[in-house]
């Protein structure tokens, strides 16, 4: 059986048996990626509207077929089958696919595979301009990888230090540095493992270097708490932020944190998007943690498929974020906790809530809804068309700070937390990602549990929220037994921004009754 390699991380390059193979035409070695990439038949037509979309139906399946033909001269055999309607891949091929191999060195937990395989950013210095969808295709499979790449240095840098190879955690994030120089947390990881390698000279010329970019592209300067690690003893000293953990539920890995040690405890169900080390980094959200941890324990993790968790496949659902509630409370020696949602992660509690009341000591949901779309007898939410419009937003600010001025319109003007934000997002998800979840929120729809909620219940929303309306708020109080509805007064979703002692009242409220 003959081999065929694909490299696409990188600049494009194919091989067949080991010989290398030149596509001197850009669409035919897009064609082949196309294909290849599918893991299944591609439709002729689709293949055709997507490399000649300015060109007529009949135009583009001629262009289609000479591409073919050039394929196969360059190759000197059959690498595609074609049948009428589908392209594929030829049965007679083994195709092996470096971004393939990295994802599945991912997958299976085999990080410096995954490192060492991760040549170059995917499809680098590959493009073709006319062709918009297809350069979008593109786009969201390279944040994609970027993004996982992104999590197994961060993973591969704390177990280096942990099994004491420090020399192997700077080499990690270096590499880490390099892929945004703008963020402030690789420099700290940067900086960490210089210390732990007792190398301070160098620990303090990373603090220039993180101190130079930040002023000279961003106009700020680093976090106090940045400027503290070289004034600590040791190393170990980054930010206090709490160590990672991880429990697997589903056969997929749910990473998780526990901060402050009081007597009752605390479960923070985030949003859309999280990363349970990156949000220590803001320094209003830090804020909010610690406050909260003083008042019991804090025990915050992040959902299936995002932040430092395993991604997965498949878009979540709040059954799953009710399966990674439990995993994570039991992981951590929680019989019974408070229950903190966050906007889409409400709908995941209240499923938790109606099926494990015993382990609730009460609810809060911050800025929540019921369903994620309009309805005939739910006009409180976008309708269908306006979310895919919203999220086709979203997803085109991708890689900068996208929406903050819908999320958090109190700090859309300050540098330093549209820097934070745009790189939580990349570090957290990736557009892909993203827009599986946010349709999953779309099609979420929990009204039918409302009624069923027995834990003491307060719902809390800003009077301007710009991104679920306040009267989805009040929909949930009115609906679940005995709630409580509290308006905030502000315009930002995010519960850290703006005024924070209104939650933190009654989040210590809630613990004092439990």
């Amino acid at each position: 059986m003959e081999r065929l390699d694909l490299q696409l991380l990188g600049f494009p390059e194919f091989r067949l048996n080991g010989r290398r193979v030149e596509l001197a035409l850009r669409k035919a070695a897009a064609l082949l990626i196309i294909i290849a990439e599918a893991g299944g038949p591609v439709a002729r037509d689709v293949a055709a509207t997507l490399l000649w979309p300015e060109t007529d139906a009949q135009a583009a399946r001629a262009r289609l077929r000479r591409t073919l033909y050039k394929i196969r001269l360059a190759f000197g055999t059959e690498v595609i089958a074609a049948s009428a309607v589908s392209l594929s891949l030829h049965p007679a091929l083994t195709a092996e696919i470096d971004s393939r191999t990295f994802e599945h060195a991912c997958d299976t937990g085999s990080l410096d595979i995954a490192a060492d395989s991760y040549r170059g950013d995917y499809l680098a210095g590959f493009s073709l301009p006319d062709c918009r969808e297809f350069e979008e295709w593109v786009f969201f499979r390279r944040e994609a990888l970027r993004s996982r790449l992104v999590q197994a240095l961060e993973r591969l840098i704390e177990a280096r230090i942990a099994s004491g190879e420090p020399r192997g955690a700077v080499v990690h994030a270096t590499r880490l540095v390099g892929l945004d120089p703008l963020s402030e947390s690789a420099h700290r990881h940067l900086i960490r493992a210089h210390l732990a390698a007792g190398d301070r000279a160098a620990a303090e010329r990373q603090l220039e270097a993180c101190s130079r970019v930040l002023r000279d592209e961003l106009g700020v300067a680093p976090d106090p708490a940045t400027l503290a690690m070289l004034r600590e003893p040791t190393g170990d000293a980054v930010l206090d932020v709490p160590r990672t953990r991880y429990v697997e539920v589903d056969g997929i890995h749910i990473a998780y944190q526990t901060v402050g040690d009081g007597p009752l405890d605390i479960v923070l169900v985030p949003g859309f998007i999280s990363h349970v080390e990156r949000i220590w980094e803001d320094r209003s959200c830090r804020a909010w943690l610690s406050a909260v941890s003083r008042l019991g324990r804090l025990i915050l993790f992040d959902r299936r498929g995002m932040g430092l968790s395993d991604r997965v496949g498949a878009r979540p659902t709040v059954e799953a974020t009710a399966r990674d509630i439990l995993a994570v409370m039991d992981a951590a020696g929680s019989s019974r906790a408070l229950l903190v949602g966050a906007s889409e992660g409400g709908p995941g509690c209240i499923r938790f809530a109606v099926d494990h009341p015993d382990r609730l000591t009460g609810l809060i949901l911050w800025g929540s809804l019921a369903k994620g779309s309009r309805a005939p007898d739910y006009p409180l939410a976008l309708t269908g068309a306006q979310y895919d419009l919203w999220k086709q937003r979203l997803l085109a600010g991708w890689g900068g700070p996208a929406e903050i001025e819908t999320f958090a319109p109190g700090v859309a003007g300050d540098r330093q937390a549209r820097t934070w934000w745009a790189g939580l997002l990349r570090a957290a998800s990736s557009p892909g990602a993203v827009a599986g979840l946010l349709e999953a929120l779309r099609d979420t729809d929990v009204r039918h549990l409302l009624a069923k909620v027995s834990a003491p219940t307060m719902i809390l929303h800003r009077s301007g929220d710009r991104a679920v309306r306040i009267e989805a708020g009040r929909f949930l109080a009115a609906r679940i037994p005995g709630a409580r509805f509290i308006e905030v007064a502000g315009d930002d979703h995010w519960f850290w921004a703006g005024d924070q002692q209104p939650l933190l009242d009654n989040i210590g409220t809630l613990l004092r009754r439990g």
